[in-house]
């Protein structure tokens, strides 16, 4: 890693503190995390050849965000940054593999994508995702990020219904405008949703995007591997809401 953890301008709170791997084995415990959430946990198809560890390609191109825990030093969370130089790079963003992008890559000034973000089943009331925020938040400003971007994953239900109902939310209240909509390669099954569901609450993940000023990006894209809808959220960092900027900017010194 060329950016040294302590360079984010965060805290480290009584309970959990946040920081970028540095060197390859903090990045594999960012990656056994992930495989002991979307392998073991949510059954994903994940690629083969790393036993215990959920490895991909871009993951030697981007910088590692860990959550961990102050008195053990265990990683509770994390996600990955992939920004545009090395993106390019590497030949793309991971969101390509899923959606025509349109527009977006070419958006004036520094793009962040943010990426398989997960959390340790043992605490996912809110802290962490709160915590990993603060970090991303941390890492935008060191890097002078314009425009933050990534997938946020939302659960199926049956005949995609549940993903559907949840898109019918995002359409009323934090749609994109039409320019900046992505095309997904494989859509959902199912897009009507029926008189008598009006619409499904927000996951922690993308509510928090919603909550900052982000936008869907279109409709959700199936992921066959992970069973999940994903939804394409872009935030514009000028447009952030500044009451939950600051929030996440100092939630991380409460905890």
């Amino acid at each position: 890693m060329r950016i040294n953890a302590s360079a984010l301008p965060v805290r480290r709170g009584e309970r959990l503190f946040v920081e970028l791997a540095v060197g390859p084995e903090a990045v594999r415990q960012a990656q056994a995390l992930r495989y002991r959430i979307f392998g073991e946990e949510m059954g994903a198809k994940l690629k083969q050849g790393h036993a215990g560890l959920d490895v991909d390609d871009f993951d030697a191109y981007c910088h590692h965000l860990l959550v961990r825990e102050t008195k053990t030093g265990a990683v509770v969370g994390c996600t990955r940054l992939l920004n545009s130089a090395d993106a390019h790079r590497t030949g793309g963003f991971y969101s390509e593999s899923e959606f025509d992008l349109g527009a977006i890559p070419r958006l004036p000034g520094k793009l962040l994508e943010v990426g398989r973000t997960c959390v340790s089943a043992q605490c996912r009331q809110g802290a962490v995702i709160a915590v990993l925020w603060s970090g991303i938040a941390g890492y935008v400003q060191l890097h002078g990020i314009d425009y933050l971007f990534g997938c946020a994953s939302v659960p199926l239900g049956e005949g995609d219904l549940q993903a559907a109902a949840i898109m019918n939310r995002l359409r009323r209240q934090a749609m994109a405008p039409p320019e900046l909509r992505a095309t997904p390669k494989t859509p959902l099954r199912c897009t009507d949703v029926p008189e008598g569901i009006l619409d499904a609450p927000l996951p922690a993940l993308l509510k928090a995007y919603v909550r900052l000023g982000a936008r869907a990006c279109g409709e959700a894209c199936r992921d066959p591997d992970f069973e999940v809808g994903d939804v394409l959220m872009l935030l514009k960092l000028s447009e952030i809401n500044p009451a939950y900027a600051r929030h996440f900017l100092e939630r991380v010194g409460e905890h």
